[in-house]
């Protein structure tokens, strides 16, 4: 992920471990993912992403909500080692 100097995220880099997992979601999951990606490409921490940061040893990664079901993790690229 990298931003720019307003703070929106300019590029998001995905492993293809994310990618064929997307997949195999529902076309409406798929839809609504792309729709919050927007969002958060505008504003990382707009309250309807609920965007918070994990804990444990993901301690270094942030993830958002599609819906109730469903999120979508962030990190840097170790958390894909």
């Amino acid at each position: 992920m990298r931003e720019d100097k307003e703070g929106r995220v300019k590029s998001v880099n995905y492993s293809k471990k994310f990618l064929k997992s997307l997949k195999r979601l529902p076309e409406r999951i798929i839809s609504e993912a792309e729709k919050k990606e927007k969002i958060f490409k505008e504003n990382p921490f707009n309250p309807i992403l609920k965007t918070h940061k994990l804990s444990g040893k993901e301690k270094e990664c942030w993830s958002f909500w599609i819906n109730y079901s469903y999120r979508i993790d962030i990190g840097t690229h170790d958390i894909y080692k």
